[in-house]
């Protein structure tokens, strides 16, 4: 019963192990286009832009826009389904836009390959006195204050006003730039932007409370929010509203809405991922063409090999009988074993894909094309449900089949333990 029970442990433990070095690939290769992309630090610094300096201005003609609509609705059902992705992509009304994509598209499309939202990459330390604070080039903010500026000089009169309390766009610094000036020394080069991917909710605090005490307390700060039209005017008038004048209840009101706003953002941002993850799960599946129905067998059918062999030491060379199903005609039979022996199921996974690395004896690794055995593979439909659970699995992700191999490990020592 032990021995039956170990088999399928057994048989788990190499499909664990499996689909956790395939997830792990996974993984990999979508870190990977995350970081080369700079998606995940793009992603974050336009929610802050957006935040703190409010929509950018569309920057383009929208007669695209028209011509692609008819386009895509001359096309009926399925226009219909791609309009919202393609549109996303194109330059809004002038009523501005989120910097943020709202499509998987976007992430992976507009994101890394439109506009940059970070900042550019500062090697000097922060300045002992910043610059004033101005809306962001681009903005609705300084297109509306571009224009208030343009009536104000026509029908300007010799009375005496007070002096703007923000300076015009390109005389000063954005409250995102602004912001990035406090964290310039968490920050390094990468193509000449910044790489900063994750604010620590009490530095962001800290931050924004040293950008209101340089402009005289957080009262002036929220009146220059509130000329700017910047988006953080609300919850800061909540915070300061709430807190008083009690500093650190202001800090602490600004810490925890920020706290809030990142685990929003990171169920956002996850989401958008996991569909990466499943396109380059149905990718890596079909690459290796892992039939994970006919690695169980495999598994099983080594564990009998391995207990043929294991027989022969008793019951001589009677008990290899069994195995010379797995050998070409007239090849002897303890060669056969042995390589049989040597390439265990787990192994053979590998040498499914288009390019497959090979040793035989004593020789160097040798690579070889096998792209007519790959698509035969592909192409059969029998394969098509080894096909599926191989793919469902790898959507569990590594993590899941990590903890699973540990436990299934423990499983199999303990039985390990209660047959000796």
């Amino acid at each position: 019963m032990i021995a039956l029970i170990s088999y399928y442990v057994d048989l788990a433990v190499g499909l664990v192990l499996a689909f956790l070095l395939l997830s792990l690939l996974v993984s990999g290769v979508n870190e990977g286009i995350v970081r080369l992309l700079g998606i995940r630090s793009k992603f974050l610094w336009a929610y802050l832009r957006d935040t703190l300096d409010g929509a950018e201005t569309a920057d383009g003609p929208v007669a695209r826009r028209h011509t692609l609509d008819r386009m895509l609705s001359a096309l009926r059902g399925f226009g219909r389904r791609l309009r919202g992705p393609l549109m996303e992509l194109l330059p809004t009304s002038r009523e501005g836009r989120s910097r943020l994509p709202a499509t998987l598209l976007g992430v992976f499309a507009k994101l890394p390959f439109g506009r940059d939202p970070r900042p550019a990459y500062g090697e000097e330390p922060p300045p002992a006195r910043s610059a004033p604070l101005a809306p962001a080039p681009g903005t609705v903010a300084a297109e509306e204050m571009a224009a208030a500026t343009s009536t104000a000089t026509s029908t300007a009169t010799s009375t005496a006003t007070e002096p703007p309390e923000v300076a015009p766009a390109g005389h000063g610094k954005s409250m995102a730039e602004l912001l990035y000036e406090r964290l310039q020394e968490i920050d390094h080069v990468r193509r000449g932007r910044t790489s900063i991917a994750q604010i620590p909710p009490v530095r962001f605090a800290m931050a924004v409370m040293e950008i209101a005490t340089e402009r005289g307390g957080p009262e002036r700060l929220l009146a220059e929010l509130d000329t700017l039209k910047s988006p953080f005017y609300r919850p800061l008038k909540a915070a300061l509203d709430h807190a008083g004048q009690d500093l650190e209840a202001v800090r602490k009101g600004v810490e925890d809405w920020f706290d809030g706003e990142m685990e929003r953002l990171t169920l956002l941002y996850r989401r958008y991922v996991r569909w990466v993850v499943a396109v380059l799960g149905l990718v890596v599946t079909l690459m290796f063409s892992m039939d994970a129905l006919e690695y169980g067998k495999a598994l099983l059918r080594d564990n009998a090999y391995r207990s043929e062999v294991t027989a022969f030491a008793q019951s001589g060379a009677a008990a290899l009988t069994p195995l010379t199903g797995a050998c070409a005609p007239g090849q002897d039979t303890y060669a056969c074993v042995t390589d049989v022996l040597s390439t265990p199921a787990f192994v053979r996974i590998f040498t499914y894909a288009p390019v497959s690395l090979s040793m035989e004896g004593d020789g160097p690794p040798s690579w070889r094309w096998r792209g007519g055995d790959w698509w035969h593979r592909i192409a059969s439909p029998g394969h098509w449900p080894g096909f599926l659970v191989t793919f469902v699995a790898l959507l569990f992700g590594a993590p899941f089949w990590w903890d699973l191999l540990r436990r299934l490990s423990g499983i199999r020592s303990r039985i390990g333990g209660a047959a000796t």
